[in-house]
């Protein structure tokens, strides 16, 4: 399945797909409104509010806002350096455990919104990234049963002011800047993909020009690994968000270097999960 959030003049919709079927779906002033993507993931996506959605009438993705899939997650976990490549290009050993950072829900927009650069900033680098969404939580979760655990998976842009975040060896001001973060267009469900959505081809194209290309497999700590490890620091709960970390080719490591700037559109597409877009502004 896949779910896609929207807006339809002002008010909240969730829309589901299945196979190669188009988008069903109904918005919040219906009699039948099954609740958010958020509910329905905390509720183990009841038989009854999938049959609302399918009921419901064709959403043409392109005549509504598409919304993030989830508003506000309660967590936003970042994987730093989980791929060998990057890890190099960054002048910096393979880790031999995750390096874990957070995100805040603040710095997230959906697909076909604006990335905004800050006016104390020239230095917006783009990261492409496999997300996953939690959906049953827990505490120490075994490796084992870790993808039991997943609701679903999109894509993340890890928007990054590079001089912010390397200012300190605490990258986190420099990851949190408002509205960088690219998130959704959509949740697929674990059985439309492969085991912990691994071997997907990912891109992410700057202005048509692809900057970024790798597979989902190149994970030094695949999806499993990395539940297993942060579920023993702290309970992952419905709705959580793990961004796995990004490959190759950023711009801050690029010679000369490559910032993303007002009027660039960057595109990530993952295999079997879609396209996020989002144009750059600069800060009003």
């Amino acid at each position: 399945m896949k779910f896609l959030a929207f807006t339809k003049n002002g008010v909240e919709g969730l829309a589901l797909s299945e196979g190669d079927a188009g988008y069903h779906g109904l918005t919040a002033d219906d009699s039948s409104w099954p609740g958010s993507l958020m509910a329905l993931i905390s509720n183990g996506f009841p038989a009854a509010a999938l049959d609302a959605l399918r009921a419901g009438p064709a959403i043409d993705p392109d005549e509504v806002t598409i919304a993030l899939p989830i508003e506000r997650p309660g967590k936003i976990v970042c994987i730093g350096l989980n791929y060998a490549a990057h890890a190099a290009e960054a002048g910096l050993e393979l880790p031999s455990v995750p390096t874990v950072f957070a995100r805040f829900s603040t710095g997230l927009v959906p697909s076909g919104a604006p990335i905004v650069r800050p006016t104390v900033s020239d230095m917006l680098d783009y990261e492409a990234e496999l997300a996953v969404v939690i959906g049953k939580g827990g505490r120490d979760i075994p490796k084992e049963s870790a993808l039991d655990h997943v609701a679903g998976y999109t894509i993340f842009n890890d928007g990054s002011i590079r001089d912010w975040q390397l200012a300190t060896p605490q990258w986190t001001v420099g990851k949190n800047f408002d509205n960088t973060g690219g998130f959704g267009p959509v949740l697929v469900t674990p059985d439309e993909l492969p085991a912990g959505a691994s071997g997907l081809r990912m891109q992410l194209k700057l202005n048509g020009e692809v900057m970024q290309d790798t597979k989902t497999d190149d994970l030094i700590f695949d999806v499993p690994s990395l539940i297993a490890h942060l579920s023993k620091a702290f309970t992952l709960e419905p709705g959580d968000v793990i961004a796995t970390g990004t490959p190759s080719g950023i711009g801050g490591a690029r010679d000369p270097k490559v910032w993303m700037k007002p009027g660039d559109v960057c595109e990530i597409e993952i295999e079997g999960i879609g396209t996020l877009t989002n144009p750059i502004v600069q800060q009003g």
